[in-house]
């Protein structure tokens, strides 16, 4: 994506990343169109570090299809109920049916993260859950369903330069959270939990992919162009419908609602 100077990727300008983005979200509507039509199912996982910016390249994957096809799962605290369920139970519910495609903004992954560092959970469960993970996601592609595993990081002084940015920014307050605090605080501890987890669960059958997030707009692009790489689709033929001519009903209003109050327009 671009030439490097200096050992560093020169910056993309905001047209260029425009036009890429479009390109490849347009490829993502012809992914949905086959998906819809092949009864395809498949499960993208999204971790990483906090503010690595997960959430940017699922809005960016998500805002030109239709939700009924990609679906975007992202689960809160376990109730007092759900805690007492079967572990993965809160996440199979959740898994796609024919002709969709799940996104996970966090997965059952959080045991061996922000569980196990915010000390929510025994290490012993998280020992247990990184053994069973490789046989459970196994059992996930059996059934037909294809899973992708992403990480994105973020080194520290970004996800520093992202912290200040989400405290001065009005509409970024509400993605910074204590949780977030005590990640950037325990970042060592993080290193050392997402080390083990990614080398407990990467296999050959469910590998792990890592996009580096440094750089948002290259990462976004870089991860919706794999994703498109990882479904053998085709261009499913689409065929423009003739708008029919509109009924004439006498007594139909015609200069638009005749009750409730209309809103003016300042703008």
């Amino acid at each position: 994506m671009g030439n490097k100077r200096g050992g560093k990727h020169r910056k993309l300008g905001r047209k260029a990343y425009e036009k890429a983005l479009y390109d490849l979200q347009v490829e993502l509507c012809r992914l949905q169109a086959w998906v819809k039509a092949t009864g395809e199912r498949a499960v993208v996982v999204f971790e990483g570090r906090d503010a690595a910016g997960k959430g940017g390249v699922i809005k960016r994957i998500t805002e030109r299809v239709s939700p009924r096809v990609f679906r975007t799962v992202a689960l809160p605290a376990p109730s007092e109920r759900e805690k007492t369920q079967l572990y993965a139970q809160r996440y199979i519910q959740h898994f796609p049916a024919a002709g969709e495609i799940v996104l996970f903004d966090r997965s059952w992954y959080n045991r061996a993260g922000v569980e196990r560092v915010m000390g929510f959970t025994e290490m012993e469960q998280v020992r247990r859950f990184l053994r069973s993970t490789t046989f459970f996601e196994r059992e996930i592609s059996e059934t037909g369903i294809k899973l992708i595993k992403y990480f994105l990081h973020v080194d520290q002084d970004e996800q520093e330069r992202r912290f200040l940015s989400r405290m001065t920014d009005p509409t970024k307050h509400w993605k910074l959270s204590p949780m977030d605090l005590e990640s950037y605080r325990l970042w060592d501890e993080y290193s050392i939990a997402y080390d083990e987890m990614l080398r407990a669960t990467h296999t050959p059958d469910t590998p792990w992919f890592i996009i580096d997030s440094n750089d948002k707009k290259r990462a976004r692009l870089n991860c919706i162009s794999h994703l498109l790489s990882q479904f053998d689709y085709q261009a499913i033929p689409f065929e423009a419908p003739e708008l029919p001519e509109r009924e004439t009903v006498k007594d139909a209003p015609k200069d638009g609602p005749q009750h409730g109050i209309r809103i003016p327009t300042p703008f």
